[in-house]
């Protein structure tokens, strides 16, 4: 099943607007949904931080109105903006939560929501003809501040063929 809708929590949104690489986003998808938990998470980055300032200015990101959380997800206690991107993800059928944390990917799951990370992302665009390869995304995303395991990179470039 293709992906075209996402809602994003906000780890992928600062690394991706951080590492240059937010606009893989439109590319890939025709919806790309904020709630306002993490539309306000990223806003209040700080006056320095890139993703910070862009997120006003962003033209195809939905900004969803504030609103009250799925009460299964909420028993969780996964952080704000989490619990709204998994609560959404679960009332919108084709909607692919993209979630960089492990707990939050893992409530996903255990509640029947399919996800997405930032390495996910990189990995689709270049399936997609977006980006001839994944090394320089990856890199970028670790300069960025996104932790990667080495053998997490790994796994990546062999599943891209890179490797």
């Amino acid at each position: 099943m293709r992906i075209d809708r996402v809602v994003v929590n906000s780890s992928p949104l600062i690394t991706l607007f951080n590492s240059g690489q937010a606009e893989l986003l439109p590319g890939l998808f025709s919806e790309i949904w904020v709630p306002d938990a993490v539309w306000r998470e990223v806003a209040e980055g700080g006056h320095q931080d890139i993703a910070a300032k862009a997120i006003h200015s962003t033209h195809w990101i939905k900004r969803l109105p504030p609103a009250l959380p799925d009460p299964v997800v909420m028993a969780w206690d996964a952080g704000p903006g989490e619990t709204a991107v998994i609560s959404l993800a679960r009332t919108v059928s084709d909607m692919r939560a993209v979630v960089d944390d492990d707990y939050a990917r893992r409530c996903a799951r255990a509640l029947g929501v399919k996800t997405l990370g930032t390495c996910g992302v990189i990995l689709l665009a270049k399936r997609r003809g977006i980006i001839p390869c994944v090394k320089p995304a990856l890199d970028a995303l670790r300069t960025a501040g996104l932790w990667l395991s080495d053998s997490l990179i790994r796994t990546i470039l062999i599943e891209a063929g890179e490797i």
